[in-house]
């Protein structure tokens, strides 16, 4: 590996979580390998690491240094030749190289082989999938005079294909959609595209919010289900999300995205008089964001009222304001991907390596 390529894996001890999760969507690996003050090899960190240390104390301006694994696997590079049984004896993905001093000089990576591709496919093989179809997409204006925001083309496919197929490579195959605006486009598209899954329709006669229609459902579910917005696409381990809302013990479960914001300007902090305290130059301002994905326990269908305007966040607020656990699932900036503006548009089809029409 080239050396310019190796320093996107290479992270100083002493950065913050965000700036690992850069990192990690930069080398698009989920690892890093920590160096202390001299380049020495210190340990760890996972995109797993950051998620679990985010669940548990939701502090952003930790470092890496308080969540690595201070003993990760190593090969030394005169032992090089034994990289790959190591791997395989320790089941591990990324293996650094060293040197006698310790510094890496070398990162060896393992492609992901079948059989856990074959078990990622089934994580989601008895879990329903809801998504929400039926705004009519007013930031895609004028678009969405035309076509409904479901069937607005990423590349050449609609999105909320993309997103069947995204959660078809984790096993579903029973999917709902809540429809309302030109909802007669999207069940003729559907009915005309050849599937191996269950595509049924909850239609609204008025808007109803994104929680509201829900309770026009007929079927009840007999396991907590998947609630997803039409215009996102989540890159994650659905599986995971899912294990770990069970795991948890949450009612409601929100998957959350990192979003970093950058002041475009000098900030001051003052104090009483007018008295300058402090000067900051383009602070960053770091926040989690709903992405419009969430786990719902089945029973949740039974707290929206009927016939009534209702978000999802109106149902979050409720149990929160009873002590109910509601829960997040943090992923990366990079992860989230939202079409609900052009520019946003135009930055999903870039991520996806499609080119724009």
């Amino acid at each position: 590996m080239k050396h310019e390529q190796m320093k996107s894996f290479l992270i100083a001890q002493t950065q913050t979580v965000v700036e690992a999760m850069q990192r990690i969507d930069a080398n698009a690996r989920g690892i890093l390998f920590v160096t202390d003050h001299e380049e020495r090899l210190a340990g760890v960190v996972t995109d797993g690491d950051i998620r679990r240390w985010l669940i548990k104390t939701g502090d952003l301006k930790g470092t890496v240094r308080q969540i690595m694994n201070k003993n990760p696997k190593v090969v030394y590079y005169k032992e090089i030749k034994s990289a790959k049984d190591f791997m395989a004896k320790y089941s591990i993905t990324a293996l650094p190289v060293v040197t006698a001093q310790n510094q890496v000089k070398d990162i060896i990576f393992k492609e992901d082989s079948l059989e856990t591709d074959s078990e990622q496919r089934q994580t989601l093989e008895a879990v329903t999938v809801v998504i929400m179809a039926g705004g009519k997409g007013t930031r895609l204006y004028p678009y969405t005079k035309i076509l409904p925001k479901p069937l607005i083309p990423i590349g050449d496919i609609p999105i909320m294909e993309r997103i069947i197929d995204a959660f078809r490579d984790y096993g579903a195959h029973d999917f709902y959609a809540t429809v309302n605006y030109r909802k007669n486009m999207i069940k003729s598209y559907f009915s005309d595209v050849i599937t191996d899954y269950s595509l049924r329709y909850v239609e609204e006669d008025k808007p109803l919010g994104t929680a509201g229609s829900l309770r026009l459902m007929e079927e009840r579910f007999s396991r907590p289900f998947i609630l997803t917005n039409c215009d996102t696409l989540i890159h994650a381990d659905y599986g995971d999300i899912y294990k770990y809302h069970q795991e948890a013990g949450n009612e409601l479960t929100i998957v959350t995205a990192l979003k970093n914001i950058v002041v475009p300007y000098g900030v001051i902090r003052s104090s009483e008089n007018g008295r300058i305290q402090s000067m900051e130059e383009k602070p960053r301002l770091s926040y989690f964001v709903n992405t419009g994905m969430y786990i719902l326990n089945e029973n949740l269908i039974e707290e929206i009222p009927k016939d009534t305007f209702f978000h999802m966040t109106d149902l979050a607020d409720k149990l929160l304001a009873q002590g109910r656990r509601v829960g997040m699932y943090p992923i990366s900036e990079e992860s989230f991907l939202d079409m609900g503006e052009f520019e946003e548009m135009r930055r999903m089809e870039q991520k996806l390596n499609l080119k724009s029409e």
